[in-house]
């Protein structure tokens, strides 16, 4: 049911998923942490859910310095929506963002999100980089924008869901929603996106798109592989909702 009135700052969980990223996480957490304090957030933590690295990304995470992180494992490399299903349903706080360990969308831009469902507008807001590009300072390489760009316009068709970027990696989700949702997740690896805005617009959640500023960083984990697994997976999603798999 919709919230009535402005919304008050309660708490909120940052979610990052990551796979080897000792490198990045450091600076990624500092960051964060930097933000979060001057945020006005009351309640405030950063999960870092490690999908079973190699580096010592987990060890990284641990020695941030700061009690408000913590870690997950994961047993083994699952994937980013297994590590995404983890923090989320791991989660006690009121509202849960997820957003990537390269910091791809700046997390000030949690003020965006925030503004979209405050007052209870909705109870899930978004990133988008198709909205708005001129907010992209660095853009992908020529052949992951287009076949992205396929990949909407596909999901738009196969699966009913009308969103402009399902794959931006800057997702805020009221804490219900994100129960509801994850608890019902099947796919483990890159179409989770999919698959979680489709559940949510099933359970009968507000989904707000909003535009938010957007940088490629280089060391993605996505490869063509992975990039034609999602195609296959617009289909997983409409196989598990024929066998009553999302009851």
């Amino acid at each position: 049911m919709p919230l009535g009135g402005p919304l008050q700052l309660t708490s909120v969980s940052i979610i990052i998923p990551a796979y080897n990223e000792r490198s990045r996480l450091p600076a990624t957490l500092e960051r964060v942490i930097a933000y979060m304090q001057g945020s006005g957030w009351p309640e405030w933590e950063i999960i870092v859910v490690d999908d079973g690295s190699t580096d010592g990304t987990g060890e990284v995470a641990q020695a941030a310095g700061d009690a408000r992180v913590r870690v997950l494992e994961n047993p083994g490399n699952r994937g980013k929506g297994y590590a995404v299903r983890h923090g989320m349903l791991d989660s006690k706080m009121e509202w849960r963002l997820l957003t990537d360990a390269d910091l791809s969308a700046p997390i000030a831009e949690l003020e965006k999100l925030w503004n979209a469902v405050d007052g209870g507008k909705a109870e899930i807001a978004i990133g988008s980089r198709a909205l708005d590009r001129s907010l992209i300072g660095v853009h992908q390489p020529g052949f992951r924008e287009t076949a992205g760009k396929l990949f909407n316009l596909v999901m738009q068709v196969f699966i009913g869901l009308h969103i402009h970027d399902t794959q931006c990696g800057f997702k805020l989700f009221r804490g219900d929603a994100a129960q509801q949702v994850f608890e019902r997740q099947q796919i483990e690896r890159f179409g989770f996106d999919v698959e979680a805005l489709f559940l949510a617009r099933k359970l009968g959640f507000r989904i707000a798109e909003v535009p938010v500023r957007w940088n490629h960083v280089e060391g993605s984990k996505v490869g063509m592989l992975n990039g034609a697994q999602s195609f296959l997976d617009l289909v997983k999603i409409r196989w598990y909702q024929l066998i009553g798999k999302y009851q």
